[in-house]
């Protein structure tokens, strides 16, 4: 694959379609400087976005979470979506929202005169574990922690709170995992860099308590899954070692789907019967 900035194709930036290649902003954006951005990750399937007006929805309040409003309302951000999608000719792909404080009249850490810019671009991706849906992901344990929600918003999709998925994902893949499982400031187990996680004991199913993280669309739409099918799950704080009693264990998210999880640090699962059939029942449900 070339490099992202040096594609065919067209992205929707600020109210019109342009050339890949010209979707670029100045070296004094704020955002680049501050963190001062917001985004969202979605999939189209057959032609169409799963669950893309919540996520539209999610990008506006993750915006109000950073203190700026978009420009654009729900409808008009799924309109662009999919006039992207289809001026690129896909109908499975996945799609990036973003929206970030542009270059203006103010340089500091005060940004309140610049504009508010809004892209949608998107690419053809495939799994984004590569074969783990079939064995199982290996993941790291991270050094850095989840901070408490009194020092960020946590329940924002913002970049700032990715820094650290980033260096420890480097790390874990520099140890031949696929990712890295985070604690939160409390010590109990939160989520991976850019996933949920579930786990499986004696045919129920125990997921963190996303108090302090993204209470991820997939996340959600899974546990719903579960409860039809008349499985008990568990939203709650789970300890660490607890980890070595679960049996199966999975990963959620858009770019992740539903991948399941051979190891974790020294812990090991079974990339069992539930886990199995949830990556199926998800695949059957977005493509429905």
């Amino acid at each position: 694959m070339s490099s992202y900035e040096d594609r065919d194709g067209k992205i929707w930036m600020d109210g019109k379609l342009v050339d890949w290649r010209d979707a670029n902003v100045h070296l004094l954006t704020h955002a680049l400087h501050y963190a001062s951005s917001v985004f969202e990750g979605e999939r189209c399937y057959n032609g169409k976005i799963f669950k893309g007006v919540e996520h539209s929805k999610r990008l506006r309040k993750s915006a109000e979470m950073l203190d700026f409003e978009i420009p654009y309302s729900v409808e008009e951000i799924e309109a662009a979506k999919y006039a992207m999608l289809e001026a690129n000719g896909w109908t499975d792909a996945y799609v990036r929202a973003v929206a970030w404080r542009g270059a203006g009249e103010d340089m500091g850490v005060s940004s309140m005169k610049n504009p508010v810019r809004l892209a949608i671009a998107g690419w053809e991706w495939g799994n984004y574990y590569g074969d783990a849906k079939m064995k199982g992901a290996k993941l790291d344990i991270a050094k850095w922690k989840r901070p408490s929600p009194e020092t960020i918003p946590v329940h924002a999709k913002a970049a700032g709170l990715y820094m650290i998925c980033t260096m420890s994902k480097h790390t874990a893949e520099a140890k031949g995992c696929s990712d890295a499982l985070f604690m939160d400031y409390r010590g109990y187990v939160a989520e991976a860099t850019g996933a949920n996680i579930f786990f499986v004991k004696d045919g129920e199913v125990h997921t963190p308590l996303p108090d302090c993280f993204l209470n991820g669309i997939t996340r959600q739409t899974v546990i719903d899954l579960l409860k039809e099918k008349g499985i008990k799950v568990y939203e709650r704080h789970i300890e660490p070692y607890e980890m070595e009693g679960f049996e199966q264990c999975w990963l959620t998210g858009t770019a992740a789907e539903v991948t399941p999880v051979g190891q974790i640090g020294d812990y090991t699962f079974e990339v069992g019967a539930l886990a199995k059939d949830m990556v199926e029942t998800y695949e059957k449900l977005v493509r429905a």
